[in-house]
Order: structure tokens, then C-alpha cells, then sequence
């Protein structure tokens, strides 16, 4: 009988982690604070009460509402919104730590979500599907648990794990509640397996566990010798990443003074999938909205949250009917390896934020100002969350500007 594939990925999670491991990890720290900072003044964050609930889950909530979050291709799923809030609600004062932990956590995530296939993909959020053995190893590796516990801990997850598209196709905020959800049950898991409680070591591949209740044919899981968190990419705008390469292309072609109407945008298939709408109403829908992204961008906007407010979908109605878009079986079958798009026959296989297009460290911390500015923080507010992520190493300072920001 094989071993559970549990169990052979807690054993990679041995292997050292490097500073080159941890300075990536600063990174997505800075990016997810950014996001978090971004989202204070949203209807969302008007929901929440903070003294009703853990800081670190309202953060959790928060990290996913601009559509700006970190996103794994091939596993087609965030990790950032799941990962930090873990990795800091048991307020660790030792920053490394907390980064080590965010790397298992990502490894564990995206592992997990790659094995998924287009099946699961059609009906399930993987950010919650995946996110719960994420949460629960972002967990776990804080605690030391030992690889018993620590495999027990996912499989304890796993067994409880849902999170349904139904809600990208109503006007609710399930989205945001599944990474808050995904944390709360990792945290769960890890706190029982600490105590000896187990879980079904083989719920991914069991005869009745994961893969054979929503795939059809799951991917191999695999184990590369590099931290996977390396493979995450950025969101440098405000809308679903399936948008983005449309965005890339067109922002591409106004640089060139090329991009004129009508706008014929071609890209795969789940791009149309979930981004196929022509008269979004709200910012949500706006988001998802292929038409309403070029739109953006023939505007001479550059895609950041103002323009995808009611306000602004108002004003782009003329030029949204200008956008066609259909299905390009080239691309499609590229992706999701390649997130690739082409608008008016100019064509990117790779968007900007991707491994192969790498955003930099100053774009990340210009992220930061811009999202702080936009959730009505002063510029201070940005240097210090800055300073924190990218060269500090005191946990329980974040933990701190966190609470003031969503005091």
C-alpha cells in the first residue's frame, strides 16, 4: 500500500528554508498588508465588527476584496488572503518564524490545489478547497507540530473542506468569508491534531475522499526541490487575474497609441468563463468583466479600485459596447501554465506580476502607497508597513498596525 500523499508532503517540508526563501516571502507579506490596508473602507470592512471577532480573521476577510491578491496559476488559487492572517494570529514575535510558517503554508496550498483538475475548478473555489490544508500547515509549522500530528492536522482539514462558484454568481460576499472560513478551519485542525485528534490520512486519493467526490482526473501531486512560494504571482490591478491579461495587452497597445475601437479581445476559455459580462452592474461583477477592463484602459485609466466603482461603470457603458470578446483554442490550451490574452490581433502569453513578467521590489512597495492611500491611510502608514514586511523582524508590530487599521 502507498503512502498517503499526506504524509509524503509533510516530509518535504524538512528541507531548509533559505533568506532568499524568506525575502520572497517579505514580499508577499508587503503585498497582502497592501491589500488588507486597501480594502479598510470597503462594504465589507463596514460588516465586520472588530470587537466581535479575531483581528486576524477580519484580515482574512479583507485581503481578497480589491481583487489585487497573490494568485498561483496552475493551482489556480490565492494564497496570500489564506496564509497571512495564519501566520499571524498566534502572534509568533519572531518574524522569521512567521515566515517560515507562510512558506509551508504556500507549499502546502499550492501543492494540494495543483493535483486539482478542470472538474473541481468548474464548481469549487480552490482557495478553499486547498486553503484549508494551507491554513492548517501554516498552523502546524508554528506550532512544531511533528510530522504525525502535522499530516494529521491537514487530513483533519481536508475532511471538512467545500467553498462553491455558486457565490460568484450572486451579489453576496462568500468569496471573502471562504479565506476567513479556510483559516478558521485550519486553525481548528492544527489546534485538535496538537491535542492527538486524527483525520483520514488519504482524504485526497481515498476511495471516498477528495478526488473522487469533484475530479475526474487529478494531476499528479508533485515535489520540486524549489519553495513554491517562488511560482506566486502579483496582481498589479484591481479586477479577477483572468482579466489581467486583457488589461496587460491593452495597456500594451495604448503605450503604442495603437489601441483603438472596436476593441476584439481573445483570450481562454475560463477567462470567459467567469469574466464574460458586458453590463456589470456592481464593483464585483465590474471586476469580472473583460468588456469593462478594456474599457478601463481605452479610458486611459490604469485599473486601480477607482475604476471600478458604480461611478465608473456608469461612465464606461459607451465604451464596454465596443469590447467583443471570444474563446482563442491556442491560448486556452496554454493555460493555465500561461494566463494569455489578445486584444486587436497584439498578442501576451505571460501578464505583467507573473514569474516570467516579474513585478520588483519597488512595485510591491508602490502597491502598498497606493492601496494605503485608497483605504484613507496617510503615507506614514504605508512607510511603516513598508519598513515592517521588507526589513524588520518583529511579528507583533504588524500584529499592531494591523489592529489599528482595523480598529
Amino acid at each position: 500500500m502507498s503512502e498517503p500523499l499526506l504524509v509524503q508532503l509533510v516530509r518535504t517540508l524538512a528541507r531548509p528554508i533559505g533568506e532568499s526563501d524568506r525575502a520572497r516571502a517579505r514580499l508577499h507579506l508587503l503585498d497582502w498588508l497592501a491589500c488588507v490596508a486597501g480594502a479598510r473602507e470597503s462594504a465589507v470592512a463596514g460588516a465586520l465588527n472588530p470587537m466581535q471577532s479575531d483581528r486576524m480573521i477580519n484580515a482574512a476577510f479583507l485581503g481578497n476584496v480589491l481583487e489585487m491578491d497573490d494568485i498561483h496559476r496552475t493551482a489556480l488559487l490565492h494564497p496570500g488572503p489564506v496564509i497571512w492572517p495564519c501566520a499571524l494570529i498566534e502572534d509568533f514575535s519572531d518574524l522569521d518564524a512567521v515566515l517560515d510558517a507562510a512558506i509551508a503554508g504556500y507549499e502546502v496550498m499550492i501543492a494540494v490545489g495543483a493535483t486539482f483538475d478542470a472538474r473541481h475548478y468548474a464548481f469549487y473555489h480552490p482557495t478553499t478547497t486547498a486553503g484549508v490544508f494551507g491554513a492548517a500547515a501554516t498552523l502546524a509549522k508554528g506550532r512544531q507540530l511533528d510530522p504525525e500530528r502535522f499530516a494529521n492536522a491537514l487530513a483533519l482539514a481536508g475532511s471538512v473542506t467545500g467553498g462553491l462558484w455558486q457565490m460568484h454568481r450572486e451579489p453576496v460576499t462568500a468569496k471573502q468569508w471562504h479565506a476567513a472560513h479556510a483559516l478558521q478551519t485550519g486553525r481548528g485542525a492544527a489546534e485538535y491534531a496538537d491535542m492527538g485528534i486524527t483525520g483520514p490520512l488519504s482524504v485526497l486519493e481515498g476511495p471516498q475522499g477528495i478526488y473522487a467526490a469533484t475530479c475526474d482526473r487529478p494531476n499528479a501531486m508533485t515535489f520540486p526541490d524549489q519553495w513554491r512560494i517562488h511560482e506566486v504571482s502579483f496582481k498589479p490591478w484591481a479586477a479577477c487575474r483572468h482579466a489581467h491579461p486583457a488589461i496587460d495587452c491593452a495597456l500594451e497597445l495604448r503605450a503604442a497609441g495603437k489601441l483603438t475601437a472596436p476593441f476584439r479581445v481573445e483570450t481562454y476559455a475560463d477567462a470567459l468563463a467567469f469574466c464574460d459580462r458586458s453590463d456589470p452592474v456592481t464593483e464585483a461583477e465590474a471586476k469580472f468583466s473583460l468588456q469593462h477592463a478594456v474599457a478601463v484602459i481605452a479610458d486611459g485609466r490604469d485599473a486601480g479600485p477607482e475604476d471600478f466603482t458604480p461611478e465608473a461603470i456608469s461612465a464606461l457603458a459607451p465604451l464596454r459596447a465596443l469590447v467583443t470578446v471570444t474563446e482563442a483554442p491556442e491560448i486556452t490550451a496554454r493555460y493555465p501554465a500561461h494566463f494569455g490574452a489578445r486584444v486587436n490581433g497584439f498578442e501576451l502569453i505571460d501578464a505583467r506580476g507573473d514569474p516570467e513578467r516579474p513585478v520588483s521590489e519597488a512595485d510591491v512597495i508602490a502597491k502598498m502607497h497606493a492601496l494605503a492611500a485608497w483605504g484613507g491611510l496617510a503615507g506614514e502608514h504605508a512607510e511603516r508597513a513598508t519598513e515592517l514586511a521588507l526589513r524588520g523582524n518583529d511579528a507583533g508590530a504588524i500584529s499592531a498596525l494591523l489592529a489599528e487599521w482595523l480598529a
